[in-house]
């Protein structure tokens, strides 16, 4: 069978990866195999530049991810809920993240109104979240403007997360369970914290 040159590329790229883990730690896989216990759910977005594990220096199996365009959570995206429902009451993880990012394609697309499609559907969301925090939003360039949008958008998508009815019902049954906020940094590669965790009902 006859492969595309790029994939032969990724899985010549990924037969390396695979060995050096085998020999730096021999029974990684083998252990991995068995079972996944991350501590954290990371809600991201799509973007290339942003992935969780480097980020985080986690290894496979540390983290849950979910990532959309922008970052958005829901009440009607079944998928983010499935994802949301597995990491809370399978796998009890201990914190959900939020993670947006400076520059993110998907709110300046918002900010802009430009029509792209479909899509132009799901970033009414980040519109949405603009209007809201249009009095705010105006006093500042557009540089501002995007990377404060970004982080308004954050601080929504936490509290969507907080209020969706798996993370309420997991409260009441007193889990420990914390949702946090960040935004990520493509021009230094560092996360900042963005409003307050949120733990409890009451928060």
């Amino acid at each position: 069978m006859s492969l595309d040159p790029e994939l032969e590329i990724l899985l010549e790229r990924n037969r390396r990866w695979a060995s050096s883990i085998r020999q730096s730690t021999p029974e990684f896989f083998s252990e991995l195999a068995k079972q996944q216990a991350p501590r954290y759910l990371w809600i991201g977005c799509s973007d290339s530049r942003v992935p969780a594990n480097q980020i985080l220096g986690l290894l496979p199996g540390e983290i849950f991810v979910h990532r959309n365009v922008a970052n958005i959570v829901v009440h009607s995206d079944l998928n983010c809920l499935s994802v949301i429902q597995y990491a809370v009451d399978v796998l009890r993880v201990r914190h959900i993240i939020v993670c947006g990012h400076y520059g993110c394609g998907g709110v300046s697309a918002a900010i802009a109104n430009q029509k792209l499609g479909l899509i132009d559907n799901w970033l009414r969301h980040v519109q949405d979240v603009g209007i809201r925090n249009t009095d705010e939003l105006r006093k500042l360039d557009a540089d501002q403007r995007l990377a404060r949008l970004c982080e308004l958008n954050v601080l929504e998508q936490v509290a969507n997360v907080a209020q969706t009815t798996i993370v309420q019902d997991a409260w009441m049954r007193k889990q420990e369970l914390s949702v946090h906020g960040v935004v990520y940094g493509l021009t230094d590669g560092m996360l900042r914290a963005i409003g307050p965790s949120r733990s409890s009902r009451e928060t």
